[in-house]
């Protein structure tokens, strides 16, 4: 082997061998994780390079914030012009329980903005010292399968494999 091959090459952790580095954790279209790579799309890392996994819930959806902003934005210049106008202390109790209903409005629609389209769910992790976001899916169940698979080849890389030491050794049994 020539010496500056043996150089360029990232160093290999000791107890995880040739055989278990192509060990499929987790294989969708799209998605791809082994014991030594994490691919999802185009993007693909090393998973001993990953570090501070951590998950998160991504934004809202931004045309239910919109309609919640605007909503807001038109009960509350009523209120003002009702206010200002004078109007406010001609209207009768029934009134009132309708303008405050309507108050509800926006609080209902952020209410049903994330039941209809709910925040992603996102994993992120630092890379060669940058933060950078691994994975995000609106599927619960997806994202919970990628994200197990993914720390456990994160424990494969940092304890050698699969096998615990004191569960790979035979039991002493007493002679009979």
């Amino acid at each position: 082997m020539n010496p500056q091959e043996a150089t360029a090459r990232p160093p290999r952790s000791p107890g995880v061998t040739a055989d278990q580095k192509s060990t499929l954790l987790y294989a969708r279209p799209g998605i791809l994780v082994t014991v030594d790579r994490f691919t999802v799309g185009r993007a693909s890392w090393q998973v001993a390079e990953l570090t501070h996994l951590h998950t998160t819930r991504g934004p809202h959806d931004r045309v239910a914030v919109r309609a919640v902003a605007v909503t807001g934005l038109m009960i509350g210049g009523v209120g003002l012009l009702l206010g200002f106008t004078g109007g406010l202390q001609r209207l009768t109790a029934g009134a009132y329980l309708t303008l405050g209903a309507v108050f509800l409005l926006p609080v209902l629609l952020a209410v049903v903005g994330d039941r209809w389209r709910p925040p992603g769910y996102e994993l992120w992790g630092v890379c060669r010292g940058a933060e950078v976001l691994l994975f995000s899916s609106d599927d619960e169940r997806q994202f919970g399968q990628v994200t197990r698979a993914l720390r456990r080849a994160r424990e494969m890389n940092r304890y050698g494999g699969w096998e615990d030491p004191l569960a790979s050794v035979d039991p002493w049994r007493p002679a009979r």
